[in-house]
């Protein structure tokens, strides 16, 4: 099936890739002309496993390809609309420019028995409003929202754990349907759930998935700060309640919080949508799900403080790490530059280190210094922040091995990723979050 693929950032690229190499025709179109030069040379203008491969394979057999002008989707059976929703300036709420600027420039090009696919994350009701304009072309609107893991993006569009389609009612909305189980056959034919409903649902899925996440990492971290007052050891309770079959262990490790380009814009644009329709206090443990957050990232701030003596003016901190997640350069709403800044203003000599993230870090931090290689990090430091769990930082790194390149022997683990015991032997004071 010829497909196009309006936006070609983080999600848009991978489908585009993702659904070429599946076999279909892909264009992706996008208006950033050096976005696409990269992305036509099979170049991936960000890192995520397993997408250089994919984008040069696509390009080289002639099923992707990329270009800035829009016309090109004219032909196409399906258009995915996938550009970003960010939060808005000016407050909490999504900013849907990009969706509003992405359908006007389709419209044109669309004809009877396409179908356009959003992809975005967007505001419940969204959808009603945009799928008159597309009806009138005679192609038909469908919400289908991603659900992709930073780091695992390839995967989880080429294998998803189950497929939304938000369609009308009627006919068109029946035939709407059975276009994208054909366009995902792969994962239909293996028996991946294909929920068919309306387009609030499909819109609500995606928001409550990202908000039910986040609230389970924010109760954790809620516990973490009770266990630091009572000397409990959250590790330990997140191990006892996760055997619980209707609690389950995922999501459960405390530490410096969750950051990224979606979580934390979703839930606050998701509470400030609910208080649009009048509904903000079903949803108001979102503003205290955001606020655990953001003191998780004051308390490893204050664990390096107190680890120094109770002071950081003047004393070289390593950091480890500073995409939000492994297997990213993501730096959006960062936990680790968060921290890593603070510690800075506090007048420490900041030394930050990430596998990938570290020319995106520069650009958004340029007040810090950055080092590639990790031991090179680690070099005369006083102490050291583990805040991103690649595995050369939490796998790789022994206390011994630290011990013979930094001056000091303090570790802040915000991860909670290391053996307390065996640092701790080694003559380090191990700093965690939530444990003794």
């Amino acid at each position: 099936m010829r497909l196009s693929v309006i936006g070609c950032g983080y999600l848009g690229a991978v489908h585009a890739a993702a659904m070429a190499s599946i076999g279909h025709d892909v264009v992706g179109i996008d208006t950033d002309a050096e976005k696409i030069a990269a992305l036509s040379r099979g170049e991936a203008p960000f890192f995520e496993p397993g997408l250089s491969e994919l984008l040069a394979e696509g390009v080289a057999s002639g099923r992707l390809s990329f270009t800035t002008d829009i016309a090109a989707a004219a032909g196409a059976r399906v258009h995915f609309v996938g550009v970003g929703t960010p939060q808005q300036q000016s407050g909490h709420a999504a900013d849907l420019t990009h969706v509003h600027a992405a359908f006007d420039s389709l419209l044109p090009h669309l004809h009877a028995g396409d179908v356009v696919a959003g992809k975005s994350t967007v505001p419940v009701g969204t959808a009603a409003t945009l799928t008159d304009a597309v009806a009138a072309t005679g192609a038909t609107l469908v919400w289908n929202p991603e659900f992709l893991r930073e780091g695992w993006a390839v995967q989880d569009t080429i294998d998803p754990d189950r497929l939304v389609a938000g369609v009308p009612t009627g006919p068109a909305g029946v035939q709407a349907a059975e276009v994208l189980r054909e366009v995902y056959h792969p994962a239909v034919a293996k028996g991946t759930p294909f929920i068919v409903t309306d387009y609030a649902t499909a819109e609500l899925v995606k928001v409550a998935a990202n908000a039910f996440l986040a609230t389970k990492i924010s109760f954790i971290n809620a516990m973490a700060e009770i266990a630091e007052v009572t000397g409990a050891d959250v590790t330990q309770l997140a191990d006892a309640i996760g055997h619980d079959v209707r609690i389950g262990r995922r999501f459960l490790g405390a530490g410096i919080g969750f950051g990224g380009g979606c979580l934390p814009k979703d839930i606050r644009a998701f509470a400030a949508r609910a208080e649009e329709l009048g509904r903000g206090e079903s949803v108001t443990f979102l503003r205290e799900v955001d606020a655990i957050n953001l003191r998780r990232r004051d308390r490893a701030v204050q664990l390096v403080i107190d680890g120094l003596g109770g002071s950081v003016f003047g004393k070289r901190v390593a950091v480890l790490g500073a995409a939000f997640k492994p297997h990213s350069d993501d730096v959006r709403d960062s936990p680790a530059l968060d921290a890593a800044v603070r510690l800075h203003g506090l007048g420490a000599e900041v030394v930050v280190t990430d596998p990938q993230a570290i020319e995106n870090a520069r650009r958004m931090h340029p007040q810090l210094t950055y080092v590639a290689e990790r031991d090179e990090t680690l070099r005369g430091a006083d102490a050291v922040l583990l805040v991103t769990e690649w595995d050369e930082y939490r796998r790789e790194l022994s206390p011994e091995h630290a011990a013979s390149l930094t001056r000091g022997r303090v570790i802040v683990d915000g991860r909670n990723s290391y053996d307390a015991a065996t640092w701790r032997a080694a003559g380090w004071t191990y700093l965690g979050m939530g444990r003794p």
